[in-house]
């Protein structure tokens, strides 16, 4: 089997290539990557010394993307994942359409050309955000959780957001890009009789991962503490109450490989959520509390000045994908910590050089 990733040297996209190598040795790994993000060169050396082959690509260039070798299965890791792309100062709107949307269209061409499978990393932000900034919540063990007495919206339970959940607009253009690009997998699925899955997944995170507060909020926090950095609880009162999930992308590969062997006629939901779910959620504040007790303390400044697209409690239902393909996380939320503050501790200059 042939497996080409985009975004290869990205978190997701090299922690799935290296899982891939360890449990499917006689698979050829391959991908691209336009190593634009700080960091990616260090990932591009750990994957060629296991034999993973990745070359310089641009998933935005149709001609870059034509020119890869033919592969029996795609699996797009490359975005621009960030919840205020195309609204801060670091990237345009247009950026974000063209690594995101018109990237996914440059990838479905080629699986169209190669009769090659298709799946698509997609994110918990396609969900609406009125509906879940609006959601009445209390304060528990210093963690928001959803008021049990009030009255929820359709999709949303406990148990986090389901796969019904409203995804009407506003959902934020990096929500926006990605929702559009799981409707086109599934109409070139349909049209051109190519398997494609769509994968919704929850906070990845991980040893490795770039300490960024808009993509990696468990690593930057965790090494921001570890080397005394700044930090800031950021609206909701300045408390540090809101709440996500985290989910090792090394959880995704059995499922992954599932919906590889799986026919194109499969019964299977061809959308689903992955991710950590309530077990494995916690808040900002809770997060501080680990770190203390790992770390020794810190001041973390409140500011509770409110931002777009804030939500106080984001966790994804994954009973879907259980019923569907009998998937679970495995990794817990304690390993994962431990992991990224090993890591951590390992790497001093961590935070340098994943800065923007």
């Amino acid at each position: 089997m042939k497996i080409l990733i985009s975004g290869i040297c990205g978190f997701a996209g090299s922690t799935l290539a290296l899982r891939f190598r360890e449990t499917v040795p006689d698979a050829q790994i391959f991908g691209f990557d336009n190593f634009i993000r700080p960091g990616s060169e260090l990932n591009r050396q750990a994957l060629k010394r296991r034999g993973i082959r990745v070359q310089h690509a641009d998933v935005r260039s149709a001609s870059d993307v034509d020119s890869l070798p033919a592969a029996d299965w795609v699996i797009d890791a490359a975005a621009n994942p960030s919840v205020l792309a195309g609204v801060d100062d670091r990237s345009s709107s247009r950026q974000v359409l063209e690594h995101n949307l018109f990237g996914t269209v440059n990838l479905l061409e080629y699986c169209k050309a190669h009769r090659a499978g298709f799946i698509l990393l997609s994110t918990s932000r396609v969900y609406a955000i009125q509906p879940l900034a609006e959601l009445k919540v209390r304060v528990t063990d210093r963690a928001f959780r959803p008021d049990p007495r009030a009255k929820l919206p359709g999709g949303l339970s406990v148990r986090g957001v389901a796969e019904n959940f409203s995804t009407a607009a506003p959902i934020s253009l990096y929500g926006g890009t990605k929702l559009a690009s799981e409707l086109l997998v599934l109409e070139y699925g349909a049209t051109f009789d190519l398997p494609v899955w769509i994968n919704r997944c929850g906070v990845l995170a991980g040893a490795g991962q770039f300490g960024r507060p808009d993509q990696g909020i468990f690593s930057f926090w965790i090494n921001s503490w570890l080397r005394r950095q700044p930090l800031k609880y950021l609206g909701f009162g300045g408390n540090g109450y809101q709440v996500r999930d985290c989910l090792h992308p090394n959880d995704l590969v059995p499922l992954l490989r599932k919906q590889m062997r799986a026919a194109k006629s499969a019964k299977q939901p061809r959308t689903v959520n992955l991710s950590g779910g309530a077990k494995q959620s916690m808040s900002l504040a809770q997060l501080s509390d680990w770190c203390a007790g790992r770390f020794g303390p810190h001041q973390v400044v409140k500011d509770g000045t409110p931002r777009p697209f804030d939500i106080p409690w984001m966790v994804l239902d994954s009973s879907l994908a259980k019923e569907g393909w009998n998937w679970e996380p495995e990794t817990s939320l304690e390993t994962i910590l431990d992991e990224i503050a090993r890591h951590a501790e390992a790497h001093p200059d961590w935070l340098e050089l994943s800065a923007p």
